[in-house]
């Protein structure tokens, strides 16, 4: 085979294989995009009549909410890590308390003084009910402190819990 007949081979087949190419069909796949006005929090309803209650009624009205029992509770806040939201979680000692799929039980809370500063430490059991396979594995079982929840990380995916204080201890 001469070299001229090799250029004429070489050239017919480039010119059918991008022929070919050009004759497919070009999709692009894409997911539907998501309107985030429509998106609903994952564990709280927004109500939107508290707007038209006066300042001081719902002033009243919060008071009228605190725990009036003689128990000692814990407090916490509850981070959802999507809606960037937080909530005021209280817990009875022995009490479950839900916070989105989470069960949270505190069995010790208490107070405790070092380095001359008062600190608050509860030890509490938490569950993630989402998942009927994990109902009797707790997520986080331990001490948290509320100076530096380091210590003992409490480790989800979505939700985040951090001890502010120990009350009527």
């Amino acid at each position: 085979m001469k070299l001229g007949n090799s250029r004429i081979v070489l050239s017919t087949f480039l010119i059918l294989f991008y022929c070919q190419s050009s004759l497919s069909e070009d999709k692009i796949i894409s997911a539907p995009l998501i309107n985030l006005n429509e998106l609903k929090p994952s564990f709280e309803e927004v109500d939107n009549s508290e707007d038209e209650v006066p300042i001081n009624d719902t002033i009243k009205q919060k008071k009228n909410f605190l725990p009036k029992n003689k128990l000692s509770n814990a407090k916490f806040i509850g981070l959802d890590k999507i809606t960037a939201k937080t909530s005021d979680i209280i817990v009875n000692l022995g009490e479950t308390k839900k916070f989105g799929p989470l069960e949270i039980k505190v069995l010790r809370c208490g107070k405790i003084n070092s380095e001359n500063k008062d600190d608050s430490v509860a030890y509490i059991q938490v569950k993630d009910v989402s998942e009927n396979e994990n109902e009797k594995v707790f997520i986080f079982n331990g001490w948290t402190f509320s100076s530096d929840p380091t210590i003992a990380p409490f480790d989800h995916a979505i939700y985040d819990l951090q001890l502010v204080n120990c009350n009527k201890v």
